[in-house]
């Protein structure tokens, strides 16, 4: 093939351009795992997280490893039936972004997804939150690791127990234990919905 005439526009990127890129990625000053709590009560909720799974994909630093089972759960913290219930999923991911530039592309990924903050655990089109970081353990009010509440919610545990049955929650202990200590009430699987791995 003439390379004079090649367009990178238009042509599919190769698998071994892939290949490089996903090596240089592992190879990229020691990658950190993370898990991000993902959440959407508003407009078509399964595609808004796989948009989000996506953005977080395209983002340079970070690989989505893994994508849990989609939950059905009731909104937190508001009075029953005053919003559409929840859709949530788990993600774990390897990143070469420091803990502070995570938090700010998973912000612009809500604000890609029109997330309005106007009122505490508001309903809202998507919720994308930074459960853990490695093991890192830090009290800055910006980014508190792990999540403050995380320990209390069975929306997060059990779809991150479902990926990663052996997990632990720094400070808080296994994630099976955790999730053993607190109600499922009110969360559901949805086993007929899936989340894709992006290629």
């Amino acid at each position: 093939m003439n390379q004079t005439q090649f367009d990178p526009t238009v042509q599919p990127v190769p698998t071994s351009v892939v290949a490089q890129v996903d090596a240089a990625d592992t190879t990229l000053s020691n990658p950190k795992r993370a898990v991000l709590s993902l959440g959407a009560n508003l407009g078509n909720r399964l595609e808004t997280l796989q948009g989000a799974i996506d953005a977080l994909e395209d983002t340079p630093g970070v690989r989505v490893k893994a994508v849990s089972p989609v939950y059905e759960t009731e909104p937190w913290g508001v009075e029953p039936g005053s919003q559409p219930s929840y859709f949530n999923a788990v993600i774990v991911l390897k990143t070469t972004l420091p803990p502070a530039s995570l938090l700010e592309r998973a912000h612009a990924v809500e604000e890609a997804f029109h997330r309005v903050r106007d009122e505490r655990w508001g309903p809202r089109t998507i919720d994308v939150d930074i459960v853990a970081y490695a093991d890192v353990v830090s009290d800055d009010p910006v980014l508190t690791l792990p999540h403050p509440r995380a320990h209390e919610r069975a929306f997060v545990l059990a779809p991150w127990h479902d990926v990663e049955p052996e997990a632990q929650l720094s400070g808080r202990g296994p994630v099976a234990q955790l999730l053993d200590a607190v109600t499922r009430d009110g969360v559901a699987p949805r086993a007929d919905l899936e989340l894709r791995l992006p290629e």
